[in-house]
C-alpha cells in the first residue's frame, strides 16, 4: 500500500503542467477560450517603437515612439487536423491600432490563435499588409511566450531586401477580463538592426 502511495505521489510530482481547459461548442480551446469577444485598450493605451521614416523628426531609422489605442476581436474559426496526427482548434482575430495623436489607423493585423491540446502548444499565425506573415509558437498557458518558428516568417522580395523581419517574440497574459502583451519584432532596415516593440493592455468589453 505504501509503495502504491509513493508511486502515486511521484506520478503527481512528475506530471507536466497543463493549461486549464475550456470548451466552446464541445471543442477544447484551453487558455484561448477566454479570448472570444471584443477587447479595447485601457485609457493609458499602448506604445509602439518603430524605425522612423526619412524626413521625420527622428530621422531614417531613428526610434519613432507612437502612443496608440486598439481594438481586438476574437471569434471561433474551424478546427483542423494536420498529417493525420495533430488536431487543432483556432480563433480568428482582427487587430486594429490607432494613433492617439490623430485617431488614424496605422496598423491592421489579421490572423489566428491556434491551440494544440495534445501537445499543449499555442500558435499565433498572422499577416500584416506590409507583405509580411509570421507564425510564432510556445507552451500553452494563461501566460505565454510565443517565438517565431524556424520557418515562421514569410515576406516579399522587397521586404527581404529592404526591411526584413529576423525574429518575433510575444509575451501575452490572458485573464477573464484583461489581456496584456509585449512583443518585439527584429528587423534589418536601413543597413542596421532594429528592435520594433509594442506593448499594451486591453479589457474585454463584450
Amino acid at each position: 500500500m505504501k509503495k502504491l502511495l509513493a508511486l502515486g505521489i511521484a506520478a503527481v510530482i512528475s506530471a507536466p503542467a497543463v493549461a486549464d481547459h475550456s470548451t466552446i461548442n464541445g471543442m477544447d480551446f484551453g487558455p484561448l477560450a477566454k479570448l472570444v469577444g471584443t477587447w479595447k485598450s485601457v485609457e493609458t493605451g499602448g506604445v509602439d517603437i518603430s524605425p522612423g521614416q526619412e524626413g521625420t523628426e527622428v530621422g531614417k531609422g531613428g526610434p519613432a515612439v507612437t502612443p496608440f489605442y486598439e481594438v481586438m476581436t476574437f471569434e471561433v474559426a474551424a478546427d483542423a487536423t494536420n498529417a493525420s496526427d495533430q488536431y487543432l482548434v483556432a480563433l480568428y482575430y482582427k487587430q486594429e491600432v490607432f494613433r492617439k495623436a490623430d485617431d488614424s489607423k496605422f496598423h491592421d493585423q489579421r490572423g489566428y490563435f491556434i491551440y494544440d491540446q495534445k501537445n499543449q502548444v499555442v500558435y499565433n499565425s498572422y499577416c500584416v499588409p506590409r507583405t509580411t506573415c509570421v507564425t510564432a509558437e510556445g507552451p500553452a498557458g494563461d501566460t505565454m511566450t510565443l517565438v517565431a518558428s524556424k520557418r515562421g516568417i514569410a515576406e516579399s522580395e522587397y521586404m527581404t531586401d529592404n526591411a526584413t523581419t529576423t525574429g518575433f517574440t510575444m509575451n501575452i497574459s490572458i485573464s477573464d477580463d484583461t489581456l496584456t502583451y509585449s512583443q518585439t519584432t527584429g528587423l534589418e532596415i536601413y543597413d542596421s538592426a532594429f528592435a520594433h516593440t509594442d506593448s499594451s493592455t486591453l479589457v474585454k468589453v463584450k
